[in-house]
């Protein structure tokens, strides 16, 4: 066409949930979350580059747009009017905490992703399924889906056992044992990066793709949470902070080894990521008055009251290893809780690595699990949004944890030798965000001849 200054990139998504709830109740979430799926509206041009993060623990995807907060029935399918190009979805939890009762749940969620008429123009994909539950040692609960728009013409996946790229056909669905399937990796992570080495459904899954002549990996990664408010709150970093610090470190290590040619990467899951909890209390409480509450049996500190010196000695924050309840919500509200940015420090020790978006939007939000009136036991499907930081139940009221912007996606340094900002150039900062805001596009275009990290792609 006259005029145009270049041909169309590739328009790209990436998305990443934490899913686990969607298992609680599959009849009711697994709809509602594939309806937002399919319908959230995000700020992609034809032949840009989109990042859509989900929420942990929610029913529904985040979205990286104002748009997100509009009616869904007045939203357009991101499916049907952005057509990426390439769609990636990275689950965390995936199968919910028994997996083995919710496999014919995940058979089901896999064939209405595969078989949608939303999905309908992606005549191939891939998706890497961890079932192998049986396998304390392995099982990471991490599941990876890859969708290739039928206008995509040549991408190819890397055979990491064959070190060479193969075309991607069709669709096929891989499972149980991952560890022997040759187009991924996959790691749990060492047993002594577990707190108190004790084993969980962390790890992470790689794959390396080839668009446009350019190779980059996609790392789906599920970091440790926060065990104790109580144990958190005792050093600044926490102690949990500096697990998550040497397991992330560990990944970037890995996928950069000797092992494989170099590429840009993008990581992209639950990092877990947390406010400082020390320096947050003692901003928040600081003219406040400490109560310490001792288990009768064993003398172990089980609670902590922080009280107003006056004001008829209001409790203000209340601690317990499972429960962060800070009576005043307004600080999350106010201005999108930029007032807490200065304690969302976690990423702060890649910041020669890894890359983000300005964070202009208020931490991630729990939902509520109402109990049935029905049962004492039983989940309905009412989710609601709550409080930021806030995890309520009819039965436990108050909040889990401090918890920020746990799900990321995140990009290495030198992403830019393989994609061109557009339209006004290219910025430092726009790989990388959490939570929700707006996405500037990028496209994947081939690299130039003066590249120096042109990959070759072996076919």
């Amino acid at each position: 066409m006259a005029g145009k200054a270049a041909a169309p990139g590739t328009a790209v998504l990436l998305v990443t949930a934490n899913v686990g709830s969607l298992f609680d109740d599959p009849e009711n979430l697994q709809k509602n979350w594939l309806r937002e799926f399919y319908q959230v509206s995000v700020s992609v041009e034809s032949h840009g580059m989109a990042l859509l993060v989900g929420c942990p623990r929610r029913c529904t995807p985040r979205a990286l747009s104002r748009e997100s907060r509009r009616p869904s029935h007045d939203r357009p399918a991101v499916v049907h009017t952005h057509k990426p190009h390439f769609m990636a979805l990275h689950c965390q939890e995936f199968g919910g905490k028994n997996y083995e009762a919710s496999m014919s749940h995940v058979d089901k969620f896999v064939k209405e992703l595969l078989s949608s008429d939303a999905m309908k123009e992606y005549n191939r994909a891939r998706v890497y399924l961890d079932e192998n539950f049986k396998s304390q040692e392995h099982f990471t609960a991490l599941g990876s889906f890859y969708f290739l728009h039928e206008s995509l013409k040549n991408i190819y996946q890397f055979d990491f056992k064959a070190k060479k790229y193969k075309k991607v056909t069709g669709k096929e669905i891989y499972s149980d044992t991952l560890e022997s399937t040759p187009m991924l990796e996959k790691e749990k992570f060492p047993q002594d990066y577990f707190p108190e080495c004790k084993w969980s459904r962390k790890g992470f899954v790689r794959t390396r793709w080839c668009v446009a002549d350019c190779a980059f990996d996609l790392v789906n990664i599920h970091l440790f949470h926060d065990a104790s408010n109580l144990v958190a709150w005792e050093t600044s970093p926490s102690v949990y902070s500096g697990i998550r610090h040497k397991a992330l470190g560990y990944v970037l290590d890995r996928i950069i080894d000797q092992r494989f040619e170099k590429v840009s990467y993008f990581v992209f899951g639950d990092f877990n990521f947390r406010l400082d909890s020390k320096s947050v209390v003692e901003t928040l409480c600081t003219k406040a008055t400490m109560q310490t509450v001792r288990a009768a049996d064993t003398n172990e500190v089980v609670k902590l009251i922080f009280r107003e010196s006056d004001n008829d000695r209001k409790v203000m924050l209340q601690l317990e290893k499972k429960l962060f309840h800070y009576f005043n919500q307004e600080v999350f509200r106010d201005n999108n809780g930029t007032a807490l940015l200065e304690f969302d420090k976690e990423l702060s020790v890649f910041k020669d690595r890894l890359y983000e978006l300005d964070i202009s939007f208020p931490p991630s939000r729990r939902a509520r699990r109402r109990l049935s009136p029905t049962t004492t036991s039983g989940l309905t499907s009412a989710w609601e949004t709550t409080s930021p930081c806030s995890w309520r139940s009819a039965s436990r009221p108050g909040q889990v944890n401090l918890t920020p912007m746990c799900t990321s996606v995140v990009s290495c340094s030198d992403v830019w030798e393989a994609m061109a900002a557009t339209p006004e150039g290219p910025s430092r900062d726009l790989p990388v965000a959490r939570g929700a805001g707006d996405v500037p596009s990028i496209e994947i275009r081939p690299p130039t001849a003066a590249s120096t990290t042109r990959p070759s792609a072996t076919r």
